[in-house]
């Protein structure tokens, strides 16, 4: 059965900023590569699941976004690790209204799941905020791990949450 790593970005894979979208804004957070190396190298998909209200905002655009993401794409194949997608919410329920990709609801999550026939109970979230447990929960992901904010990232110093069928 297919499995996933699924990875919040702004807070997990870089340091929390007010609205990264240039890459010299982008610091990635210590210890990401070596974390997500373990999990790609143990046979999990890679997905990020991000949040992007600054688009519709009108702090950067689309094209914006894309550019860093490339750009970051890029940093994790220079590590041996590939990422299989990036989705991202563009909305922000103030200025577009409600969605349903926008996390805590878990739109994203269950869009990679079924274009990409991935098991839910065999995944793992990892995230910083508490929209990243509810949309990890909501979706059905076994291994939910919310991570501290700051300082090296490590599973060890994050809070793990679990939901039915785990095992690898």
């Amino acid at each position: 059965m297919n499995k996933a790593l699924f990875l919040d970005r702004d807070g997990t894979i870089n340091e929390e900023k007010n609205y990264v979208y240039k890459i010299e804004d982008f610091i990635f957070r210590e210890g990401i590569f070596d974390l997500v190396k373990r999990y790609y190298d143990s046979g999990y998909a890679i997905f990020v699941v991000t949040n992007q209200s600054g688009i519709a905002r009108g702090f950067y655009t689309e094209a914006d976004f894309e550019k860093v993401t490339q750009w970051m794409s890029l940093e994790f194949r220079k590590k041996g690790i590939e990422i299989k997608r990036v989705y991202h919410c563009p909305h922000h329920p103030e200025i577009t209204g409600e969605c349903l990709c926008r996390k805590p609801n878990p739109g994203m999550i269950k869009q990679a799941l079924d274009e990409y026939g991935i098991n839910p109970a065999q995944s793992v979230l990892i995230g910083d905020k508490d929209s990243d447990v509810i949309a990890g929960k909501k979706a059905g992901i076994g291994t939910i791990v919310r991570i501290n904010e700051t300082g090296r990232i490590e599973i060890e110093n994050g809070t793990v949450y679990k939901s039915g069928n785990t095992t690898n």
